[in-house]
This record gives structure tokens, sequence and C-alpha cells, in this order.
């Protein structure tokens, strides 16, 4: 392997989609990482957390030797061989810790004495985190931003990802930003997605040009905060709205948050499983607004949604889903999101069906 230099080139780690293997312990990677990062660490939980106690009772010196007498044999062989892998994959990628310092430096070392010479992020995870927070403040301050809404089930991300320069807040938080918005798979630690966030918007601003397209969202995404900067400057942003007619609509939420989250579900628990998870999963999020929808409301849908599970569970007909899409639409949907609509209308630049909107946004 050609010997390369350590760098503190972090943008473009970010615009390139450098693989990073982040040495740090798993407690650490898990808090947050970077989205081409890869935990291979130098120590695990329970090592590191010993050797932190030494560290603060007995000083740096015996932590080192601590540290290596829990990371010998055996088990520096595994480490060795797990880095040496992700090295041997990834000939163009970089390791880091967190400050760019003992642990980075040592596993270095050992993979010089393996035969291998690969190069450190200096400063480390903190580095690059701090890079991160400042590049997303300055992309939210200069870039030009044009927000895609519409009401519930006119597709807005399938239209969004299809515009010149999008940054999709949904995808990056994996949650459909609604009380049905949530998927199989978990969401992203708050730091997780303020890294997505701020490598997407550096992409966004660095390879493009023009506007840079979001969707109209609220604060929380699930449970992932956008910055209040953002917040900010998408409350003041040009809206184009998307427009479908009513059963469009309900097709799309049908295919959405039946079909392909019954698919998914059994994909991940198999079929038994996956189809009562799948249940779960749609009452669950009717609850959840009981209250906005008030309980008579909310006790009618949930019984024709119980209708339609059971229908679809016995005879795999899909048709009464349409009886609860439609009614959660039109008596609670439709009517928020137009109250809503009615205090931007002077924002509003444009509105259309998908090819108007993709039309006027490329040419």
């Amino acid at each position: 392997m050609t010997s390369r230099p350590d760098t503190d080139d972090y943008l473009s780690l970010f615009l390139n989609d450098i693989p990073l293997m982040d040495v740090r312990a798993p407690v650490e990677f898990s808090k947050g990482s970077f989205p081409t990062a890869v935990n291979a660490p130098l120590m695990n939980d329970e090592e590191r957390h010993r050797v932190g106690i030494r560290y603060k009772e007995q000083g740096q010196d015996s932590a080192i030797v601590l540290g290596h007498q829990l990371v010998a044999g055996d088990i520096k062989a595994q480490r060795i061989e797990a880095w040496k892998r992700f090295t041997l994959a990834n000939p163009d990628g970089y390791l880091f810790c967190f400050r760019g310092g003992l642990r980075s430096r040592l596993t270095q070392q050992w993979l010089r004495d393996a035969g291998i010479d690969y190069p450190l992020v200096k400063g480390g995870y903190k580095a690059l985190r701090r890079f991160l927070i400042d590049a997303l403040d300055a992309a939210i301050a200069s870039a030009d931003f044009r927000i895609l809404s519409g009401r519930t089930g006119t597709g807005k991300t399938r239209v969004l990802n299809q515009l010149p320069n999008p940054v999709d807040l949904e995808g990056l938080a994996n949650h459909r930003g609604s009380s049905f918005g949530r998927q199989v798979t978990g969401q992203p630690t708050q730091i997780d997605f303020e890294n997505r966030l701020a490598v997407a918007m550096l992409k966004a601003t660095h390879h493009h040009q023009g506007p840079v397209y979001l969707e109209d969202e609220s604060r929380l995404v699930g449970r992932c905060a956008l910055p209040e900067a953002l917040r900010a400057r998408m409350a003041e942003a040009p809206l184009l709205i998307l427009e479908r007619p009513l059963e469009e609509r309900i097709a799309i939420i049908r295919e959405d948050y039946v079909e392909s989250m019954l698919a998914d579900y059994i994909a991940r628990d198999g079929d038994t499983a996956g189809w009562h998870n799948f249940c779960d999963y749609l009452l669950s999020a009717l609850d959840r607004i009981r209250k906005r929808l008030g309980g008579d409301r909310h006790q009618h849908l949930r019984a024709m949604m119980t209708a339609a599970l059971d229908r679809q569970h016995s005879y795999g007909d899909l048709s009464l889903h349409h009886d609860w899409i439609r009614g959660l639409l039109e008596d609670y949907y439709d009517p928020m999101y137009d109250y809503q609509l009615s205090q931007k209308q002077g924002r509003i630049i444009l509105r259309g069906g998908p090819e108007q909107l993709l039309d006027a946004a490329r040419s």
C-alpha cells in the first residue's frame, strides 16, 4: 500500500465520501459518527472504562501500560486483523480517534508493524465534528432555499428527489415526519442526523448551482430536531405547492404506508411476526393522534382500519384501506394543512402537479 500523508482536508473527506475507520470505543461511536465511518475500535467499552479510571487515578503513563495489558495477545491480533480488512477494502481511507492522539497513533503503529502504512485524520472526531457544525451554519446562512409543500399523500419526497438539487430531510432522519412516519429501521442519533445533514448541505452547495430544495417539515422529523437556523430560513423561503387528486393521494399512501411497510416488516421479522408488528405499527400510529382526532372520530377510523387489516389478512384484499385513508385525509390532515398553508400565502411561487413543478425547476 502506497504511503499517504495524514490529512486535515476535512472538506475533501466529506465531499468525496472517503471511507473512515473510527477506532473509538463502540459507546462513543453509537453516540455519533460520520456517514462513511465504520467502527473498528482499539478498545471495547469495558477496556476503555478501566483505562479511563486508571488515567484519573494514576495518570497517563499508567493508563497506557494498562491499555497494552488489556489489548494484547489474541485480542490485539483480532483488532489488527479487523483494521487490515478495512485498509485493504478501503485503500483511499483514513482512520481517526477522538482527538487524533494516542489511540490513532497506536493504531497506526500496530498497522505499520503489520506492514500497512495507513494515514489518520488530524484532530480526529472532535475536529471533524467542529468542521461540520461550522459548515452547516455557513450553508444554512448562504444557501438559496426552495420549499416543496403539499397535502399529505401528494408524494412530496418522490418529487423532491427528482428536483435538481434536493436535500431529503426525511431520508436523513429515516422518518416520514408524521405520526405514521416511523420506519422499520431506527432513526439516527441527533448527532448522526446533524452530521448527515451537514454533509448533504456541503454537497448541495459545492457540487451544484442554483436553489437547494427541501421538503416542508416541522421542527421535529420523528425525534430528530432540525437546527433552529434552518427552520428560520425555511419559514421565509419560497414555496412550491405539489397538487394531486384525492384518489391518487390515497393510492400513494396505501403504497407507502400499507404495502411497502408490510413488506419491510416481513423482510425483517418473518411472515407471522412481521404481520403482527405491521398491524401494531398502523394502529399505534392512529392511537398517537387520538386526542387531536377526538374520541368518536378516532374510534370510527380505528374500526375501519381494523376491518381493513382483517380483510387484508384473510383475503389479501387491500381495498378497505381506502376507507380509513380517505377519512383521515378529509377529516384531519387536509383541514390542518389548509389552515397552515393559509398562513403562508405570500410565499407561494408555483402550484401544480409533479411534471409542472419539475419542469419549472429544471428550466
